[in-house]
């Protein structure tokens, strides 16, 4: 696969449709899209435009970035062709419209089957990973100002609207804890445990943390994303499942200090 602003990964396409719900993201279109091995790239479509004199092209981003989730929303034809008014359909408002509509399609999915994030707490729980022992964090840090401290960017947006889910997390652990489980530990545990390792990664030697995470506070956040979503490959569950339940999971962490650091 070469670098084009077309060359989509296979993990990109997995997550652009399970979030989308294989559906067009304009607003009250209720048109239903390919499958992602079937996906015609007339659907796919670029927030900032694939090529030069594109619609909304910006000559600062690589084409690994054009071509990655971000920068994707999927539409109709008949909608793409609509979007191509770039006055009306700016970068900001399309991205809002993919944001709406992934939000409000997760919202459904939990009401249709509630056990989906209950499968995804057993299933983060249930990873082998090397022993580690922390403090536990008993502050609910508020995701605003974590944000703020952090310098999240591209994330900002998921974490807010994310953040709703958190009391209905709360109450999932609340009837593993009434079961003698101990999942809300591990899980926590596990996502700790490999935001350590990516932060690792990122400061190396250097003795100025902070800085470094702020730099790179987005990329580190998909990173532990991409690597819970890869632990999950043998999990059972569902693909759709687990990239909507990571997503969630994650942003819950977030706000328990499992993710990136707490404000002081």
């Amino acid at each position: 696969m070469g670098n084009g602003p077309r060359d989509y990964t296979d993990k990109t396409l997995k997550r652009l449709f399970a979030l989308s719900g294989n559906n067009c993201a304009f607003p009250g279109c209720n048109k239903r899209l390919v499958n992602n091995r079937n996906a015609k790239d007339s659907n796919i479509c670029h927030i900032e435009g694939a090529n030069v004199g594109s619609e909304r092209y910006n000559p600062n981003m690589t084409d690994d970035q054009r071509a990655g989730y971000d920068n994707l929303i999927l539409l109709c034809i008949q909608h793409h062709d609509e979007t191509n008014d770039v006055p009306k359909y700016t970068v900001d408002i399309l991205k809002k419209m993919k944001s709406d509509h992934e939000s409000q399609y997760l919202i459904d999915k939990i009401n249709r089957n509630p056990s989906m994030l209950k499968n995804t707490i057993t299933a983060i729980s249930e990873i082998a990973l090397d022993e580690y022992r922390e403090t536990p964090v008993l502050t609910i840090v508020d995701p605003n100002q974590k944000i703020s401290f952090n310098m999240l960017k591209r994330n900002s947006s998921i974490i807010r609207e994310y953040a709703a889910y958190h009391s209905k997390l709360n109450t999932l652990y609340d009837e593993l804890e009434q079961q003698a489980s101990i999942r809300k530990e591990m899980l926590l545990r596990n996502i700790k445990i490999i935001y350590e390792n990516v932060k690792a990664d990122y400061i190396k030697d250097t003795t100025d943390h902070i800085h470094i995470i702020r730099l790179n506070s987005d990329q580190i956040f998909d990173k532990v994303y991409d690597i819970l979503y890869h632990k999950l490959d043998d999990s059972g569950l569902w693909d759709e499942d687990i990239i909507l339940g990571v997503r969630v999971v994650l942003v819950d962490a977030f706000i328990r200090c499992k993710v990136l650091e707490e404000p002081r």
